[in-house]
């Protein structure tokens, strides 16, 4: 196997307070993961220090089998590493065509000009693509802010992913969506990242959703790696039903619920 993303020894600290603490992670190509814990238990300083937006105290991130450490959110996206976030972050004046045209040029690292227009055929059809994808042709042109927040989910999902990156981390992508609508996103999004082979790494605290989509979960507490495994054997853990998911249940009846 062949490890796309990797950390030795990852650590962060604000002041006396330990937010990350000795994480030693290793994510195969293909892999799709899941990242659970508690408020404050660390996983979204995890997913920010690999991504580049917080710079680790310690330790090492490897890309690929290259060191991705000290470089910027921009540079990493360019390697092939995409992200969402648990809010959407878009124009809410623009339409979704046009956010996902400036989240593509963000991605090749070539800002428009007078003589480089941000709307070129290739990339309306990059986009126009993806939004067949994730089913939201219809809002092409509507502006942002009039999308339905289920919807919204997606085209953020989308725009990380039109520049068809290699990993694609997602924080908290049921968040904000309705019990009715969550497994319909989450269906869409697990069939557009495996035809297109993308590795996915994903926080997320609906128990329900990570048991059914992950192929592995790793639970983090009290900033450290307390459970690294299949779903059957993390979910079903003492440890993580006291500490992270606050009470017992039998895996079998979790997933019959799905």
């Amino acid at each position: 196997m062949n490890a796309i993303l990797e950390t030795r020894g990852l650590m962060r600290s604000f002041g006396a307070v330990v937010a990350a603490k000795d994480i030693n992670v290793r994510i195969e190509k293909g892999e799709i993961v899941g990242v659970i814990g508690s408020n404050g238990a660390g996983k979204t300083t995890f997913i920010n220090m690999v991504t580049g937006y917080l710079p680790p105290s310690g330790g090492e991130i490897l890309f690929d089998g290259h060191s991705i450490l000290g470089r910027a959110p921009r540079d990493i996206t360019r390697q092939g590493m995409s992200r969402s976030f648990q809010v959407a972050q878009l124009f809410p004046q623009l339409t979704v065509l046009e956010n996902t045209l400036i989240s593509l040029v963000a991605a090749e690292g070539v800002w428009p000009s007078f003589l480089r227009p941000l709307n070129t055929p290739e990339r309306c059809a990059q986009a126009d693509a993806m939004f067949e994808e994730f089913g939201v042709s219809h809002f092409r042109n509507a502006v942002i802010s009039a999308v339905p927040q289920g919807a919204r989910k997606l085209v953020d999902i989308a725009m990380a992913l039109v520049s068809k990156p290699r990993m694609l981390l997602l924080d908290e992508p049921t968040s904000g969506v309705s019990a009715e609508e969550k497994f319909v996103l989450m269906d869409t999004v697990m069939a557009a990242v495996k035809k297109f082979g993308v590795t996915v790494l994903f926080v997320e605290h609906d128990m329900e959703i990570v048991a059914r989509y992950v192929t592995r979960i790793i639970a983090f507490y009290s900033g450290q790696v307390i459970a690294d495994g299949p779903p059957s054997t993390v979910l079903t853990d003492a440890r993580v039903q006291e500490l992270v998911i606050g009470r017992h249940f039998e895996l079998d009846l979790l997933k019959e619920s799905v």
